[in-house]
């Protein structure tokens, strides 16, 4: 389970998220639409700490996987990272064989079972809905695959190292229709097996595969619910407005 209290952020003196309070479920699908600019980015990457890499940034409130909170000078940044797998806007392979990306976390972690590794990569491929396509050729480059592609190599790069929670910055954006049909297909097979939190801004693809909806404008979660409840009635008049198309 993951959990927010009370959560603030700054970059500077730029006040970015204020006192965000939500809680996200196991095995669910949580989605994050609003404006650009909005915060939605930086509250994703709230849960795996990316933000540690920017300067001059500063958080308040309590961020909490499974009850413990990840901000706390006694967790591990590294071993966060393990538990949770993050995948980004654009596909981005590395300059390496098909199989040697899917193995390349495990390689870093020190694993050194060549038969644990080949199965780990195999099965990955195939909860990333790829291995039929690229099981015989798994020594060619990665860049030799299309761009949808490369976006399921970089999914099934995130589960390899056996994750629970599974983060998505806008996963699909970049892609063509069917391959992003294929992207939403994928999600919704991972839940049984993964926490899922993803940032979209196509509505459309948030009503499809989300669980339930977070709706953000200028740093604030105006409005959290169920997906349909969001979509269909929602309570505040600022989300009725953005999903109708009168601003954003």
């Amino acid at each position: 389970m993951l959990e927010t209290k009370n959560i603030n952020f700054y970059y500077g003196s730029f006040h970015a998220l204020k006192d965000i309070s939500m809680v996200m479920e196991d095995h669910t699908v949580t989605a994050f639409i609003g404006p650009s600019g909005c915060g939605k980015s930086t509250f994703l990457r709230l849960f795996n700490r990316m933000n540690d890499l920017i300067a001059d940034t500063r958080l308040e409130g309590g961020c909490l996987i499974d009850g413990q909170d990840i901000y706390q000078k006694s967790v591990d940044v590294t071993q966060l990272r393990k538990k949770v797998g993050m995948v980004f806007q654009k596909p981005n392979p590395f300059p390496k064989s098909i199989f040697e990306n899917v193995a390349y976390g495990l390689r870093v972690d020190g694993v050194k079972d060549s038969a644990f590794i080949a199965q780990r990569v195999e099965e990955s491929l195939k909860s990333a809905a790829l291995w039929e396509e690229v099981k015989d050729k798994l020594k060619k480059s990665a860049f030799e695959l299309s761009g949808g592609q490369q976006q399921r190599l970089c999914i099934a790069r995130a589960l390899a190292i056996s994750p629970s929670i599974v983060l998505m910055d806008e996963p699909a954006s970049a892609l063509d229709p069917i391959s992003t049909s294929k992207i939403e297909d994928l999600i919704h097979t991972l839940k049984t097996d993964y926490t899922i939190v993803i940032v979209t801004h196509n509505m459309q693809q948030a009503a499809r595969i989300s669980d339930k909806t977070g709706f953000f404008m200028l740093g604030e979660l105006v409005e959290y619910n169920n997906t349909k409840k969001i979509f269909l009635n929602p309570d505040k008049e600022e989300t009725q407005n953005y999903i109708t198309g009168r601003f954003g």
